[in-house]
């Protein structure tokens, strides 16, 4: 008798932001989202407050279509986004290719999970990018400075996992600074709405819980803020009526040991 494989959280997560990528960047809640989260990077991250983030190379994961990319790549010397949605990193590199030199741009896409520092998308991504700087002859494999995500935590099955991996993907000394929506509870389950939660694994992160991850995980110098609020109208559900509710953000912020 033929079955059905029950489609992987990954799997979902890819088909609805394939078909969602196209459309993305149009949503204004998404560019608000980033921005308030592009804000909060460069007032918790020292670099952009003592004027050196132009030397950062930055890894970011759950690219997406580049909204965040492209706000922090003025400021940065590198940044290599990397998404499991082939349909986003499309969008991305499409934004690439319309730029007045793209030959020149200093931020890259690949469609990968991150799952090792050494992962050749990655590596080849950095690579590149090094090339067009003018650098030659690197010695190891690359690593980075500040690694970013947004909206991406809470799709990731194990956090213990990625954060291990995020540690290695650092240099000596590097940051990580992610942000994502608060589980404050049953209230936090409408951000998304009931059609969009297949594949979503926690509806929030909680503050908690994640300062005890990344701690024990070897990172120094964990702190996690509520760093801003988003606005969003919710669906009518539970006999609640649709309506606006305020979402608070957490910022997750750590450095690797020199």
């Amino acid at each position: 008798m033929a079955t059905t494989a029950t489609p992987s959280s990954l799997e979902v997560n890819n088909a609805r932001f394939n078909a969602e990528a196209e459309a993305w960047d149009g949503n204004k809640k998404h560019v608000e989202s980033c921005e308030k989260a592009y804000e909060a990077i460069k007032r918790y991250v020292p670099s952009f407050a003592d004027g050196s983030a132009k030397d950062l190379d930055v890894l970011e994961i759950g690219c997406g279509t580049g909204l965040l990319s492209f706000m922090l790549a003025p400021h940065v010397r590198s940044l290599v986004g990397v998404d499991t949605a082939d349909g986003m990193i499309a969008a991305f590199n499409t934004k690439v290719a319309g730029l007045p030199n793209p030959d020149k741009a200093n931020l890259a896409a690949v469609n990968v999970l991150v799952q090792e520092p050494d992962d050749v998308h990655i590596q080849g991504a950095a690579a590149a990018l090094a090339t067009r700087r003018g650098e030659s002859g690197h010695d190891g494999p690359y690593r980075f400075d500040l690694i970013v995500s947004h909206l991406t935590l809470h799709h990731i099955p194990s956090l213990p996992d990625i954060f291990a991996t995020l540690l290695k993907c650092l240099r000596p000394g590097g940051h990580i600074a992610l942000t994502d929506y608060e589980d404050f509870g049953p209230d936090a389950v409408p951000f998304h709405p009931k059609e969009k939660r297949e594949g979503v694994e926690r509806h929030g992160i909680k503050k908690d819980e994640v300062e005890t991850i990344i701690d024990g995980t070897g990172f120094n110098e964990v702190q996690i803020e509520r760093a801003f609020t988003l606005r969003k109208e919710v669906e009518a559900e539970d006999g609640k009526p649709a309506r606006e509710m305020d979402f608070p953000f957490l910022i997750c912020l750590a450095q690797k040991s020199r």
